[in-house]
């Protein structure tokens, strides 16, 4: 669960050890309130400020009582150029929008940050390579291990496969959740694509109804389920003649995320500034 890594300018000494200050924007979101668990319980990070959306209802409250986890002394709020000095890194789990407002703001005193919010549209990405000019800048829709290793095997299926094997990718998750396709499986979608020479822009192709005449073989099939509580499920269909290939990730709970999360601290405390992503963090690139 500990984030350890080599001392470095973005870090201070207490008692020895290497401690890493963390704010933490969206902290009483399910993936924000499920990392400031695990960071509250590590002994080289300790949770510097929590921001969360004006008015709402626990602002000015103790971050951790609010969450059940006993005082933290960690006041919850809304205005996080109040806090960034405070930080060595910042964690974005919000909406689109806020992280966009949270990276102008942090621009003035750029730290190493990490987004791990999804539904961002592509001129987002015009914001996200302004801020890493200065400072290192880790986006990813998916911090789990796992599903980033599923990135990596993705697009090495489908090119070892060829081009007789349709391609369908599936998501799932809780009813609360407001994007779809999930960001997860969205990347699944462009890295595949680029492996197979195309784009997800020109081959993607989202859910059927109707008549929609005979499959293309070149698209990309994504499709969205949504109920319940699902926490996370992706899984990559390869269907050949005679036979089927099925890569499948399923997340049982958010700290699977968490701990992954916790590891791209580790990496990206230490980056030069740029633009990374999970696969940089874990070396699968």
């Amino acid at each position: 669960m500990s984030g350890s890594f080599e001392k470095s300018e973005y870090c201070e000494e207490a008692e020895g050890t290497a401690v890493t200050k963390v704010v933490v924007c969206g902290a009483l979101g399910k993936m924000g309130s499920t990392v400031v668990r695990l960071i509250s319980k590590a002994q080289d990070m300790r949770i510097a400020a929590g921001v969360e959306a004006p008015n709402h209802p626990n602002l000015g409250e103790d971050l951790g009582e609010v969450l059940g986890l006993g005082r933290l002394a960690v006041a919850l709020t809304e205005d996080l150029s109040a806090v960034v000095g405070k930080c060595d890194c910042l964690l974005e789990f919000s909406n689109p929008q806020a992280t966009i407002e949270h990276l102008k703001i942090a621009q003035k005193s750029p730290k190493p940050y990490i987004v791990g919010t999804t539904g961002f549209r592509e001129e987002h990405r015009q914001g996200f390579e302004k801020y890493a000019r200065d400072a290192p800048l880790l986006v990813s829709p998916n911090m789990s291990v796992g599903v980033n290793l599923l990135f990596k095997l993705a697009p090495l299926v489908a090119t070892t496969l060829g081009d007789s094997y349709d391609i369908e990718i599936v998501e799932a998750h809780h009813r609360m959740k407001a994007d779809a396709p999930s960001g997860t499986a969205k990347r699944l979608g462009e890295l595949i694509a680029e492996a197979l020479g195309t784009n997800l822009d020109l081959a993607g192709v989202y859910g059927r109804k109707g008549f929609t005449g005979e499959r293309s073989k070149e698209e990309i099939g994504i499709h969205s389920l949504r109920g319940g509580d699902i926490t996370g499920d992706h899984t990559v269909l390869y269907a050949g003649p005679g036979e089927r290939v099925e890569l499948t990730h399923r997340a049982d709970s958010r700290d699977a995320f968490a701990y992954g999360t916790i590891r791209a601290i580790g990496f990206v405390v230490k980056a030069k500034p740029g633009l990374y992503d999970m696969m940089d963090a874990l070396g699968l690139k």
